[in-house]
Parts: C-alpha cells; structure tokens; sequence
C-alpha cells in the first residue's frame, strides 16, 4: 500500500477517536479501542541480528560481525529472514490473542550509531566506525526487512538519533557537544541514507543531549534536521524511559508533563516509556495542541495500515514453521563464515593440516562458551554449537580433541588467584600433550554491553581499555610458555589488544560473536573447508592514549579516516588463504560519480573470496578529511589462478567535502583513489606486503550535486 493510501486510512480512523483515545495511542503498549475495532498493540520488538526476545529464531552473528563480511546483499537477506520470522511468530501469536512485548511487526533495529570508540560496550551492535559503510549496510537491512511488496513485510527502525556512543553510564544525563562538521560528516550520513534511500519506516531518539538539546525532545534533529530537510515521513519513537530523562537527568524540563509535551512538540509520536501518560495533562494546561497529538497518532496508525494489520496482507499465512527453518539457518552459517577475520597466519598455521595432526587442544573461557557466540539483543535457538564442538564434530575419527576452560571468563578481584592457577595448569598440561592449540578467549555481553542490561557493573557496559581480563591475559602467558603452535580465536565484539598474542601465536582469528552455530563455521575455517573473508570493520589500535577521552565527541584522533598514528591492525584488514592482488584500475566519470574497473589475480591455487575495496583522498580542499575513506567495496570470487574484472560505482558524495558549517560541499577537481584489498596506509602494506592500485583522478566537472551544476 502506497503510503498516501495508508495515511488517508489513518486520517480517517484517529477521526473517529476522542482526545483521550488519540493520546492513549501514543504509548509503546498501545491499548486497543473495542468500538473501533482496533486491538491493542505492543510497538517493542527488537531484530538486530535475528528476531530478539521471542523465544526460538534464527541467531545470526552480532551485528559488528556481519558488517565484516562488507556483504550487503547478505545483510539484505538478513533483514527479510527476520522479517519472515517476525511475520510467523506474529500470525501464530496474534491468533490467540497474544498481542504483548516482542510479538509485534516494529523492530527497533538496526543500530546505526557510528563505533567511534573502542571502549564503547554496545559498539557490537554497530556495523562499525565508518559512516559509508554503515549506510549502504543499513539501507540493505533496511530494505531486506521492509521488502517491495504491496504491504509493508515488517518496520525497521534507525537507532540512535544521534550522536551517541557512549560513556553508557553517563547517557541520561550526557551532553554530546559536537561540531556542525563532525555532525555532518560523520554522525549523521548513514541516518540521512535510511531516511532518503531506504525509506526507513521509523527512528528512535538517543538518551543523551546534543549541543544542549536532549535527542527525543530537539526541533534541530527531529523536526528541522530529520521531517523538513530530510523529508522523512516516518514515525519517530523515544529510547526507553529516555522521556523521563528530561525532568530527572537532563535538568531540561521541571515535570513528567513538561517533559511530555516537550517531545510531543517536538516531533516525538510514540514514547517508551510511561511519560506520556501526562500527554492528556499537558494538552488541558495548554501546554500541547489538539493537532499535534492527532498529527502523532496519524502517523502511528500510517505504519500500522502499511503493515497491513487492518486490511490483511500477502504474509498473512506465512506459517510458523518458517522459524529457524533449513532455509534461514544456511544463510546464517554463510554469514558466520563471511564475518571470520584472518588477522595472522604465520608460517601458514592455517588452515590446519589434517594429516599432520593427532591431538588437537582446546583451551579458554570462551571454547565452550554459549554466551560468545550470541552477543546481545538475540533470540533463542534450538541448538547451540561451541567453537569446541564444532571442531569436535569437524575433525571427526582420528583426530583426538582436549580440552581445559583453562580460566573464567572474568575473575573478580577479591576470588583467590589459586583458583585460576589450577586451571591453568591443566590447560598447560593439555597443550603440552597436543600438537596444536586453538585458545579461545574474549568477551561475551555480560563484559561489553548496554548499560543497566550487563553484569559488567563497573563500567556500566563499556570496557576501561582494550585489555583482556587478568585471568585470561596469564592464561595466554602460560599456553605461549608450552611451546606449542597456537591459533588464537578471539570472540569479542570490539577491539582487544592483541600485542601479545601478535608475538607468542602463529595464528590468530577475531570470530565477533559469530551465531547461535558459530562454532561449525569456525571449524570449517580452521580446517580449511572455507577461506576466511572477513575484513575489519572498525580499527584495532595500539593504545587508547591515542584517542581523545571517551567524552570527548570530537573526531580527531578518531578511527581510520583521522588517526595519525599507526593501527595494531587496520580498518579494512583481513586476509585469505589465497593470494590475491589488484593489478590495474580504470576511472570514468559517471553522472554525478564516477565508475571505477579494477583488475585483480589470484597467483594462489585455491579459489577464494575477496573484499574490493575503493578509497578516495580529496588532494584540493582543506576541508577533506586527512586520511583516504572508503568510497565503495565489492565481493569478489577468485577463482585458483585465475583473472577477474570487477566494476564498481563511486557515488557521488565521494566528490564531496564538510565545512566548518556543516555545509556538505563539492571537493574539487583533483582526487587519489585506490583500489586494493585493504586500505592503503603503511601497516596494511607491512602485514599484507601488497599495496592498492593508486590513481590520480582529475574530474572534467565541478560542483556537481543532486545531479545538478553547482
């Protein structure tokens, strides 16, 4: 149904309703009105890698995982098995009248918020620190989840507006002062993408204030920013309880009824939380109009009608055996084997030579660990494969598997260090007896998460530094102390300092939080069934004393396009079991972009898959952002031997630049790109000992933008 429609078949049932009616609509646990025919409806539900909270679905990777498979196409698919699985646990819930939390069609996914800092503890839920990439993966998910057909498949929401990413015990009551540049040019592109490409169906507010205004109550973000220049015709819904922040945090307003009419004044059309049970309130102290309540209504009943839950639609009768179906759980295994990052493979440890091996030993926290392979924000799955069953199941007859948790996963700091060192000498005693390690430790959401929604109570769900925990960090001293080839396997959402682990083991893989089954495709990439793909979505530094403080939103210093000093390992980073370089590139302009063909070759035998990626460096303007960025990237399958050709579209934002003002304007005339797999700094060069094709590029035409001469 064509939005038009849907808004007019809105319109005319919030005609219908009284005041007090319309007001009651405007709370994430809808009642119904029985004289009108509407049922109640929840609104919260929750798809960021996978249907959440719901009971039995498909896990997919976390979300930081997925975007290291730079597969958009993959993400796309993702969004519409989550859609298909909401529609079926809806039909069959609905049916009996169970219309409660996470029953509904309003997935408050995907999290596009820019990771922009390592220590942030829901930065997994992110594709990662670089805006053009957590566009075009966004806007996949997005259109994945809503699809094309007459109805509405399911509603995707973009979280959190805006500029939000942490200190998370800090977010009820933090200001973000961000500059009109760093706005603009990094906090808000992928949100503005959703809107104005993928025509995401709603936006949630941040907890926190920016510049002063706090995110669910600000005319510059919702209503100057999102409505009028962007055009988004969406619904905007509140952050949890975030409503209750204004009077009680933010010091902004003096009551809940203040503070409810400020966010319905604002744009704010639905609340999380129970502060606009004073909306009837402050619209009887004058406080809110008639209109605006009707206006917010409106636009509530509008995705209700394009989800067809009045009329009825084509996925009325998707049945609920399409939860976790054969279907659904390949295209989550594909995503768990594209999201593997190789970061070394000294000596090539991998993949692991099945003739050479008897004894296969496997230590650590997380080996046998259902917590890491799930993340936050997940659902429930009818099995779970560990990395150390899926390399029991893998290896199979011959090949004898040990294993040692060998230490917690944390350890308090009042506990007994006797109780770790037991462990530790059983690990060592299982290494010694093996003929190759495979360690597995990390994090899992209990260590890096939300606040209030993690045990990690002393940083609130953000991580101090990029350290392992204590117990894990002499664990891996000891395993590095007996002598034996080691394969790190690190299932982590984010940055763990891997300086150790770069000198002691010969190999190391960073899993993210790879599924429900993410032990199988850790099997098969260790073992060599399938080649590792992955490439970093976020950079792994060396320290944090390069970065601002964690408070601090301004991007200097910050993540791959403004870091100056050199990464542990770079954004974009990963390699293969092949070998594979790019040869050659041409560059053509193409409407207000440019086009670029890239040759590349496999020198290896083994076919492989590889990720394409194109950076750009404005050479004219004193506004460009100081390091090349990614500009566009490709999946490429090549062939053992082999020469492929791959053509790729540079959009035209690429030619762009930020001023001082915010103002996106064009960059000039003279550009270098590259085309490479990796970025093209000097520690991408030193661990892969390849560089990227660079070309000087000089535009016939300036001040292109929106397709017209500027």
């Amino acid at each position: 149904m064509e939005r038009k429609k849907a808004r007019q078949k809105a319109q005319e049932l919030v005609s219908k309703m009284t005041t007090e009616e319309k007001a009651s609509q405007l709370r994430y646990d809808s009642p119904g009105i029985p004289r009108l025919g509407i049922p109640e409806y929840n609104w919260w539900n929750e798809g960021l890698h996978g249907v959440a909270r719901a009971g039995t679905a498909t896990v997919f990777p976390q979300a930081i995982g997925m975007a290291a498979s730079f597969d958009e196409d993959l993400i796309r698919e993702v969004g519409n098995v989550i859609a298909v699985e909401g529609r079926a646990k809806y039909n069959a819930a609905s049916a009996k009248g169970d219309r409660d939390i996470y029953k509904g069609l309003t997935f408050w996914s995907p999290n596009v918020n820019i990771f922009r800092d390592p220590r942030w503890g829901r930065g997994h839920e992110t594709y990662g620190e670089d805006p053009y990439l957590t566009a075009v993966l966004g806007k996949a998910y997005v259109e994945g989840l809503q699809g094309d057909g007459e109805t509405m498949k399911a509603a995707a929401c973009a979280k959190h507006f805006a500029v939000h990413s942490g200190p998370e015990a800090l977010r009820h009551e933090f200001d973000a002062e961000v500059s009109q540049k760093d706005l603009e040019e990094t906090y808000l592109p992928a949100f503005r993408a959703l809107v104005e490409e993928a025509h995401v169906e709603a936006v949630m507010g941040a907890y926190n204030r920016v510049n002063g205004e706090p995110c669910c109550g600000s005319t510059t973000l919702i209503k100057n920013k999102l409505r009028e220049e962007w055009g988004f015709e969406g619904h905007f819904v509140s952050d949890c309880w975030a409503i209750r922040d204004f009077h009680e945090n933010h010091m902004v307003t003096g009551t809940p009824m203040e503070s409810a009419a400020m966010a319905l004044n604002a744009g704010c059309d639905l609340n999380c939380g129970n502060t606009y049970l004073h909306i009837l309130n402050a619209y009887y102290h004058g406080m809110v109009t008639e209109e605006a309540i009707t206006e917010a209504a409106v636009r509530l009943f509008t995705t209700r009608f394009l989800l067809g839950l009045f009329d009825g639609s084509e996925y009325d009768n998707i049945p609920y055996e399409k939860t976790e179906c054969e279907e659904h759980l390949r295209t989550a295994h594909r995503a768990a084997l594209e999201s593997v990052v190789l970061l070394k493979n000294e000596n090539g440890i991998l993949p692991l030579n099945r003739e050479q091996i008897r004894t296969i030993g496997v230590i650590g926290p997380n080996a046998d660990s259902r917590a890491a392979l799930i993340g936050n924000y997940h659902g429930t799955s009818s099995e779970y494969v560990t990395v150390l069953e899926g390399i029991r199941r893998y290896a199979g007859e011959g090949i004898h598997i040990l294993y040692s948790q060998g230490c917690d996963l944390f350890r308090d700091k009042t506990e007994p260090l006797a109780r770790d060192m037991d462990r530790i000498s059983e690990a060592v005693t299982v290494a010694e007896n093996s003929d190759v390690v495979i360690l597995c430790l990390g994090l899992d959401e209990t260590l890096e998460g939300e606040e209030g929604d993690t045990g990690n109570s002393y940083a609130s769900g953000d991580k101090e530094d990029l350290q392992l925990p204590m117990c894990q960090r002499r664990l891996m001293e000891a395993i590095a102390g007996a002598g034996k080839p080691v394969v790190l396997c690190m299932l982590a959402g984010s940055d763990i300092d891997m300086s150790f682990a770069n000198e002691h083991f010969a190999g190391i893989l960073q899993l993210w939080y790879p599924g429900a089954r993410g032990g199988n495709a850790a099997a098969e990439i260790l073992f060599g069934k399938e080649s590792p793909s992955g490439k970093l979505p976020v950079t792994f530094y060396e320290t944090l004393e390069e970065l601002p403080p964690f408070e601090d939103y301004s991007m200097e210093g910050r993540t791959y396009r403004y870091m100056k000093g050199k990464a542990q390992y770079p954004f974009g980073y990963g390699l293969t079991y092949g070998e594979a370089r790019t040869v050659s590139a041409e560059i053509s302009e193409k409407g207000a972009g440019a086009e670029i063909s890239v040759q590349m070759e496999n020198t290896g035998k083994r076919d492989i898959c590889e990720v394409l990626q194109i950076y750009i460096k404005c050479m004219d303007s004193v506004y460009a952002v100081p390091n090349p960025r990614l500009c566009a990237f490709k999946r490429v399958e090549l062939p053992g031997g082999e020469s492929r050709n791959a053509t790729v579209r540079i959009p035209e934002e690429a030619f762009t630049v930020v001023n001082e003002d915010g103002q996106r304007i064009p960059g000039g005339r003279h550009y270098m790109i590259y085309a490479g797999f990796s970025q093209p700094d000097a520690r991408s060069r030193e661990l892969t000992g390849m560089s990227p094709v660079q070309k000087e590029f000089i535009r016939e035409k300036i001040g292109i933008k929106n397709g017209k001469e500027g």
